[in-house]
């Protein structure tokens, strides 16, 4: 197995076995950057449950996190095992009421 091919699929298990990730650079306690700091304050602030993952700590998924959605930055926030989006995106759809209904749709299918 490559590292490439490892790191695809333990992103792929990280996916499949959290209902909400965020594949983001440092911790909910300590982000990173500007853009993984407003994607934690946008789930706190929608009291969400999530698991994250620091790409900081492994170069593998930092570098397979980006072949994996086919999306170029971090963070990365996946839903129900689907890709939604970047702090950008997740700022659209949070201040459209997109994000929380998407949240209450995920936890009413789980």
């Amino acid at each position: 197995m490559t590292d490439e091919t490892d790191a695809n699929a333990r992103i792929d298990a990280i996916v499949k076995a959290n209902p909400v990730v965020l594949f983001m650079k440092g911790s909910p306690l300590f982000p990173q950057c500007g853009f993984s700091s407003r994607a934690i304050a946008i789930l706190n602030h929608l009291n969400v449950d999530f698991e994250s993952v620091d790409v900081l700590q492994d170069q593998g998924i930092r570098q397979g996190i980006k072949a994996y959605s086919d999306w170029p930055t971090i963070p990365q926030l996946y839903v129900g095992g689907e890709f939604v989006g970047g702090s950008d995106i997740m700022m659209e759809m949070y201040e459209s009421g997109e994000l929380a209904t998407l949240f209450e749709k995920s936890v009413e299918a789980n």
